[in-house]
């Protein structure tokens, strides 16, 4: 066998290594995990097909993620935007119910898992408000940052992948760090705490929140913190507001128990209500629940609802019996 047939061989060897990480880098991208499968999945059978093109001169990495950006880019044309609800309205008065719930291809989506210590090496690189910044970039400046600033590629690897000049490549990382600077000083900076404090919240949160214990809730929040509730475009700020909805129209969730599991590098719960009615033993799915946090409080609640694809996902049950254990388990760090 050639050289050239010896780095083929390689390549069909080594591609399924890099799923996992270019799925990160198509969810960054798509601001959807669903999607970010399909076009990784796409981007192994582009690779598959083109294999005979392969000759070794470049990396095995920065040829697959041409390809998957390539695949992005496609997906991306439509112009499509994903986003969170407070990106689209400003917030609502906690005492009022939602609206009708919105499509589901409007909302930026959690990702399962992600590793804190990769968070942490790459900023906030898989935090959700992160993945939402990026949707407002234009397709090729959230490539430009996605790889230099967190994949590290450099400058001549993003303009091969691009099939740009160096000069175009950095205009546009350039105009994206940009865009997203100005994002971030319209908002309070966040200061990760450590792990183990995160680990700690969430817990207590947990428990308050399985207790509906408003008062240790009030406590473990943040003044200004917001609760978001895809697929309904309603979202509150501040203690009172988030009060007002736990207390009014979502008091049904009185009684929840939360199972945890971990989303976008952060604790997160599968929540389940008590089932009303006549045949109401047990607990049904009801959200996602993903926290955020700055130093020592939680700063944001998202609260996904779309539990049916979104549970077995994250690995969580489709219901709990009566004697399910409740959330007073640590939660993951």
């Amino acid at each position: 066998m050639g050289d050239t047939g010896v780095a083929v061989g390689a390549a069909v060897d080594g591609m399924e290594g890099y799923r996992g990480e270019l799925t990160r880098y198509c969810y960054r991208m798509l601001g959807s995990y669903a999607e970010a499968e399909d076009a990784v999945q796409e981007t192994l059978v582009r690779a598959w097909r083109g294999i005979g093109r392969f000759e070794g001169r470049s990396a095995l990495r920065s040829w697959l993620y041409r390809i998957a950006t390539n695949v992005c880019m496609d997906a991306l044309a439509s112009g499509r935007r994903r986003a969170l609800p407070m990106d689209l309205t400003g917030p609502a008065d906690g005492g009022t119910p939602p609206g009708p719930p919105q499509s589901a291809a409007l909302w930026v989506e959690p990702c399962p898992g992600g590793e804190p210590e990769a968070a942490a090496a790459t900023g906030e690189s898989v935090r959700l408000a992160f993945v939402a910044a990026l949707q407002h970039l234009p397709p090729r400046q959230r490539a430009a940052l996605l790889l230099r600033d967190v994949l590290g590629f450099s400058a001549r690897d993003v303009a091969d992948l691009h099939g740009s000049t160096v000069a175009s490549a950095n205009s546009a990382l350039q105009r994206a760090r940009a865009t997203l600077a100005d994002r971030r000083r319209e908002e309070e900076p966040a200061v990760q705490p450590p792990d183990n404090v995160r680990g700690v919240l969430a817990a207590r949160y947990a428990a308050a929140f399985s207790r509906y214990d408003m008062e240790e809730l009030s406590m473990l929040l943040h003044v200004d913190a917001t609760l978001c509730l895809p697929p309904y475009a309603k979202w509150m700020r501040g203690v009172p507001e988030i009060r007002a909805w736990l207390t009014g129209p979502a008091i049904g969730c009185r009684g929840s128990r939360l199972i945890p599991t971990a989303a976008n590098g952060s604790p997160a719960f599968g929540q389940y209500r008590p089932r009303r009615g006549p045949d109401g033993a047990g607990y049904e799915p009801w959200a996602l629940q993903v926290l955020e946090f700055s130093g020592d409080r939680i700063t944001g609640i998202t609260a996904f609802r779309d539990t049916e694809r979104l549970f077995p996902v994250f690995g969580l049950p489709d219901h709990l019996h009566e004697d399910a254990p409740t959330s007073a388990a640590e939660a993951p760090r």
